[in-house]
């Protein structure tokens, strides 16, 4: 309690504490405590540490206590400096005079299912559709696809079947219905359902063999080459946009599934950016190509603002970890280093950052032959700091077991809340200090320069007497500079082996 009172000044709301009447002069005095105390839970903020405190209730006051607007005011901003835990979706900011507002909510540029937030608008070159007609049937929708594909059937038979009756109406085989001598252009054809059905039969090659084409009427030849023809084309092209269409990998991306958050932690004493991301069919994803981009607003040295610009995130380009070999779930890692948009981001500064991280991930279906892609995001705040994933494979009796149902769990660890390149100068001091105190150290010992200056004297004492020096159990001190000699990587000298 003694810490609360001397690092809290103002109480929390729970406590209900009697409010004193106090004077003009007084009221200002307090409003200036109660500013001058948020200084204090900013640096609590700072530090990242909450002191909470368990008090029972005090009695509510007996009587109602006027307060003026001022204390009511700096109260509430008081309250607004309290650090509270964030919680998802209730993230609020405060206005102007301390009222709680909702946090704008940032516009995604790619959705978590991979869908791209992005519409084309006052397009005039329409042309340009019109020249790649295929790939605008296959990209259309399916309600829209099956219109297109129900009509240009249709249409065909009926302009087709338009044709045949007109040629039996102008040869006058509708007035000869009754006439046996009387050879038509096609064989049981009375009206215009006739000739549409004799379309159909045509176009289809059903040939149920009631209507058929006589050799009297050479139009009639001409245009039953013309629609066999025509009736191909169209065959060809529709049920090819529909093969097409129908066997896109687009669904296979269903199955490539992505962590619901990213997380942040130490990994090898450096900061890493982690997601995961499993395939749930049996049948693998064949050369499979990881890529991240960091899209955020970016202003240039110039003035210009560029509102979505994209930055490559390193997944593992240069060592080659982008290629993975997905059978089961993985941990992509991006290493936080000097070439990263991530190098100067700390804890603080993430919560703040408006950023979206967008994770692609291609490879070839391995049933289909088809390239697939499959495309999940990140916005600032599925971006978990001081988390790790938790692990989800276990080994049964004669294979590896995969529980997806702790695919997006995570879990705390210690994890400093400094960005990379803080943490990397402290790790370069740490790295200086100790180099020096060992130098130092070695400075302490003495030098070969000083022993080597005690030679001469050692060396013309032992001319003078002319005996040989011999050793017995111990060493001299030729033997002991040539032995420190060595420890300190040099090699002994001539004089010394001639004088030993």
């Amino acid at each position: 309690m003694a810490l609360e009172n001397s690092i809290f000044p103002s109480r929390p709301d729970s406590l209900a504490l009697p409010v004193e009447e106090k004077g003009e002069g007084e009221e200002k005095e307090a409003v200036t405590k109660v500013i001058s105390s948020a200084g204090v839970f900013n640096v609590s903020e700072e530090l990242g540490h909450v002191v909470t405190t368990q008090t029972t209730p005090s009695p509510p006051p007996t009587a109602k206590v006027k307060r003026s607007f001022q204390s009511k005011l700096a109260e509430r901003e008081a309250t607004a400096n309290v650090h509270r835990k964030k919680t998802p979706g209730t993230e609020k900011e405060r206005g102007r005079f301390g009222w709680a507002r909702a946090r704008r909510k940032r516009q995604r540029y790619v959705e978590k299912n991979g869908r791209c937030n992005v519409q084309h608008g006052n397009m005039r070159e329409t042309y340009r559709y019109l020249t790649d007609i295929f790939t605008t049937l296959v990209d259309l929708n399916w309600r829209c696809s099956l219109f297109v594909f129900v009509m240009a059937y249709a249409v065909t038979w009926l302009f087709f079947g338009a044709i045949w009756y007109l040629i039996a109406y102008c040869r006058g085989d509708l007035d000869h219905l009754e006439d046996e001598a009387w050879t038509p252009c096609v064989n049981n054809v009375n009206g215009f359902i006739s000739a549409f059905l004799f379309s159909i039969e045509t176009e289809t090659t059903i040939g149920y063999g009631y209507r058929v084409i006589t050799d009297q009427c050479p139009v009639g030849t001409m245009l039953l080459l013309l629609q066999a023809i025509l009736g191909s084309m169209v065959n060809a092209f529709m049920v090819g946009c529909m093969f097409v269409k129908i066997s896109q990998p687009n669904k296979r991306a269903e199955t490539l599934v992505f962590s619901k958050h990213a997380v942040i932690s130490l990994r090898d004493d450096k900061l890493c950016l982690m997601f995961r991301v499993g395939d749930l069919r049996s049948s693998h994803i064949v050369g499979a190509n990881m890529r991240a981009k960091l899209i955020r607003s970016k202003q240039t040295q110039e003035g210009e603002f560029i509102p979505l610009d994209q930055t490559d995130i390193s997944v593992g380009f240069e060592t080659g970890d982008d290629r993975l070999f997905l059978v089961s779930p993985l941990v992509i890692s991006h290493e936080i280093d000097s070439r990263s948009p991530f190098w100067d981001m700390s804890q603080a500064q993430l919560e703040k950052e408006d950023f979206e991280i967008v994770v692609i991930l291609e490879g070839m279906v391995e049933a289909t032959g088809m390239t697939c892609q499959a495309r999940s995001s990140y916005l600032g705040e599925e971006v978990l700091w001081g988390h790790r994933f938790s692990p989800m494979m276990l080994l049964a009796e004669g294979f590896f077991d995969i529980d997806y149902g702790a695919f997006h769990h995570t879990f705390e660890v210690d994890t400093p809340s400094c960005s990379a390149r803080e943490l990397a100068l402290a790790a370069a001091r740490l790295d200086a200090h100790l180099y020096w105190s060992i130098s130092s150290r070695l400075d302490e010992e003495p030098t070969l320069t000083e022993q080597a200056a005690k030679q001469p004297d050692s060396s013309s004492a032992n001319s003078r007497t002319g005996e040989p020096i011999f050793t017995i159990g111990e060493m001299t001190d030729i033997q002991e500079q040539s032995a420190l000699g060595e420890l300190n990587g040099s090699i002994t000298t001539d004089q010394s082996e001639t004088e030993a």
